[in-house]
């Protein structure tokens, strides 16, 4: 399972595929991920067929946020870049890997391309993470759903060793063909679908009756096509509006 949380480390340096190297500090990365997981992964958050600049005034490997369109210098989150994708890639056991995966600021960083600079690097190598293990125990993609957890009193919501793709404070979401709480199929076949499969799941992780924040959110997610954007942005809209007292009596907008 390593190699599917270190086939994109070129990425979070800056190059391209034809400029990826085999190692990293002796460490083996960029290496084809089996049984088709990534392409399958890619194919869930961007467009088949030769790739196209959509913001031309952001041709950078860097993420553009979706929230609120500014993106975070590396200064502001990280001292080494180098340093920090060593200790992420470097972990062996893999579901230490996968939980070091889930809670990385870094890889949050970098899209999957520069052509398609809403989507998200880190989001995108947890999707392949979670098809690569669904697909090693015979799950065909058309068996996956994407199944929604919430907080039970334990430290973290429930998190499935590589089939989790998202955590927040209150809830987890994961790709899976053995869901648990409410969960939707995905899909016949790998598309652009997040808003379709979300807007199918019998109920949302969170109370879109209480705060408007909420309502926010879960309209969004309707509206966003790609998996590793939709992802990340439940990612900062969490971390933005939190889950706590001081949340709940926010002036903000979104209140």
């Amino acid at each position: 399972m390593t190699v599917a949380y270190r086939h994109d480390v070129h990425k979070l340096r800056g190059r391209t595929h034809a400029g990826a190297a085999s190692e990293f500090r002796g460490i083996p990365v960029n290496q084809d991920v089996p049984l088709y997981a990534d392409a399958d992964a890619a194919l869930l958050s961007r467009p088949r067929g030769e790739p196209e600049q959509t913001v031309p005034a952001h041709d950078s490997p860097r993420r553009l946020p979706l929230l609120d369109g500014e993106v975070t210098a590396l200064e502001a989150v990280v001292g080494d870049i180098g340093d920090a994708i060593f200790d992420l890639v470097r972990i062996d056991d893999p579901a230490a890997l996968h939980r070091a995966w889930l809670d990385a600021s870094v890889p949050a960083l970098f899209s999957e391309s520069r052509y398609y600079p809403f989507t998200s690097a880190k989001y995108h190598t947890l999707l392949v993470a979670a098809l690569l293990d669904n697909y090693r125990a015979v799950s065909p993609f058309g068996d996956v759903y994407l199944s929604v957890s919430t907080h039970a009193g334990e430290a973290d919501p429930r998190i499935v060793p590589h089939r989790t793709v998202l955590t927040t404070a209150s809830f987890a979401l994961h790709v899976t063909a053995d869901p648990v709480g409410p969960a939707a199929r995905i899909g016949s076949r790998p598309t652009q679908c997040f808003g379709d499969v979300w807007a199918r799941l019998p109920a949302v992780p969170f109370d879109v009756d209480a705060r408007r924040c909420w309502r926010v959110l879960d309209g969004q997610l309707r509206r966003l096509r790609s998996w590793s954007t939709a992802l990340q942005y439940i990612e900062a809209f969490c971390n933005t509006v939190g889950h706590d007292d001081a949340a709940a009596t926010s002036t903000r907008w979104w209140a």
